[in-house]
């Protein structure tokens, strides 16, 4: 294909035509008291100072700069940043309501327009949420049936982990298995054996479009969806998630031939009883429908197995990093649990291992610039004027590290959650699953499963670095996605007993 004419200069043409309506509708406003920032040139706004695989660093940079509250044009797309926990909290606390819609994402819009959870608005959203909420307590979440599907995953992921004699190994996929079939097993009403060949498949899925969604590729896609069809990682997203709404499609059908309304097994089970409901009322315009279903499915599959997964991940590798910290939690196991099975009533009297566990979460930040948020009304923030609709980041790193509210924000420190008595105490800027509205829905499923997967592997194993690798060597950089997983590496699970 010839790029030289006319085919550039009509791009430009549609760039600039973008950028400017994407401008006009910002800025359309009389108030002359909008958020500050740096300012953007034609048609890439500020990309040209914005590390595109880790924005967030270059947000927490602006921040110093220009303040808490401040503006940033990511292309077309124009965006208020929100830093440190006083801020965060007015917004997604205090003025909840202000601050809780999600805006139009292109890369998502293209398969599920408003539906499920993670993204949608309005009604659709407090249906969905609504139901998706009571239904998971319906099955378990928070009780003790679901403690005992962890308990049992505890059990074969560290039969697991001894298949590798001490070797080393990656822990990728094999902690995604275990924790992605606490969720499974909610929604479709079965677990998966780790080597099923369809469930690693499904992780496979799963685990890349988190990965892709956080890329640039993508990031470039939902500023230029014109231009998507130069870009490979949008179009690799779109088939992966087309092909994992093909697998809940499949489920759902074999659930519909089998259900039973008076013997409910799944999650799935009672969404196809609400969808029968609303269809026996005649309802046209009903929110029970297919593409919800697979949506919303497909939102709590990712939801809840990436964030735990990952955040256990970060964990062993941080007890490989701090070796003496390692050796304490194992201790207190060993005091308060001995060799039983640990359960969620021994939390209360392990207050060390909680503050580590909560510490994992506070300094891996897996989630820096949080699930971006929107304006539902036109809001005063902090004294500036901030349109209805204007995309909205709110910069969890810059709260889970804020100088303000944290002794040694930048260093591992358990003892940021213990008094001086050794006791465990909370901290208002602990924010790992968001805040207010849009706090995640599966935060009480997630502290369950951190803490009985955490505390059972550092009771049987103790984790070191691979022969030839030594503690400095271990990197602590966070990997690119929109969650953030530590770089790729080995361990070794040396038994204890």
């Amino acid at each position: 294909m010839d790029w030289t004419e006319p085919i550039p200069a009509l791009f430009l043409f549609i760039l600039m035509v973008s950028f400017v309506l994407k401008l006009g509708i910002f800025w359309n406003k009389t108030s002359q008291n909008l958020p500050p920032g740096p300012r953007p040139l034609p048609l890439i706004g500020n990309l040209h100072i914005m590390d595109l695989k880790r924005p967030y660093r270059t947000m927490l940079k602006l921040s110093k700069q220009y303040g808490p509250v401040f503006s940033i044009q990511m292309g077309p797309q124009k965006s208020v940043v929100l830093a440190g926990y006083e801020t965060v909290k007015e917004a997604l606390v205090n003025q909840a309501d202000a601050f809780a819609d999600r805006p139009i994402i292109p890369i998502v819009q293209d398969l599920a327009p408003g539906f499920g959870i993670v993204l949608s608005n309005g009604e659709n959203w407090k249906v969905m949420r609504r139901f998706a909420l009571s239904t998971l307590r319906d099955y378990g979440m928070g009780k003790r049936t679901i403690e005992d599907r962890i308990v049992e995953e505890c059990s074969v992921l560290i039969k697991k982990f001894e298949s590798y004699e001490g070797n080393p190994f990656e822990t990728t996929t094999i902690m995604n298995a275990p924790v992605a079939n606490i969720i499974v097993s909610i929604l479709l009403g079965k677990r998966f054996d780790y080597e099923d060949p369809i469930y690693i498949r499904l992780l496979k899925l799963v685990n890349e479009n988190t990965r892709l969604f956080g890329s640039s590729s993508v990031m470039l896609y939902n500023m230029f969806p014109t231009l998507g069809f130069l870009l490979g990682a949008p179009k690799n997203f779109t088939q992966n998630r087309a092909e994992l709404f093909a697998f809940i499609n499949v489920t759902f059908l074999k659930h519909l031939r089998d259900l039973d309304e008076n013997d409910q097994r799944s999650f799935i089970d009672s969404f196809l009883i609400q969808q029968q409901e609303e269809e026996k009322k005649n309802k046209t315009n009903g929110y029970f429908h297919n593409e919800n279903l697979k949506t919303v499915v497909a939102n709590l599959i990712a939801a809840g197995m990436e964030a735990t997964s990952t955040t256990l991940r970060w964990g062993l590798l941080l007890m490989m990093k701090h070796p003496e910290i390692q050796i304490k939690v194992q201790e207190e196991i060993a005091k308060v649990v001995g060799s039983s099975q640990p359960r969620i009533e021994h939390r209360t009297k392990m207050p060390y291992t909680d503050a580590v566990v909560h510490e994992i979460q506070r300094f891996a930040s897996i989630n820096p610039t949080n699930v971006p948020h929107a304006t539902a009304t036109d809001v005063t923030l902090n004294g500036y004027f901030i349109p209805k609709g204007t995309y909205i980041i709110t910069l969890l790193s810059s709260v889970l590290h804020d100088e303000s509210q944290w002794e040694k924000p930048h260093k591992f420190y358990p003892e940021h959650f213990l008094n001086s008595e050794g006791k465990f105490v909370k901290r208002d800027a602990f924010m790992p699953f968001s805040a207010g509205r849009r706090v995640c829905l599966g935060e009480t499923l997630a502290k369950m499963q951190l803490f009985l997967f955490f505390t059972s592997l550092l009771q049987r194993f103790t984790f070191q670095p691979p022969p030839g690798t030594s503690q400095e060597d271990l990197d602590l950089t966070p990997a690119v996605g929109v969650i953030t997983p530590p770089m790729p590496h080995q361990l070794c699970a040396l038994p204890r007993f």
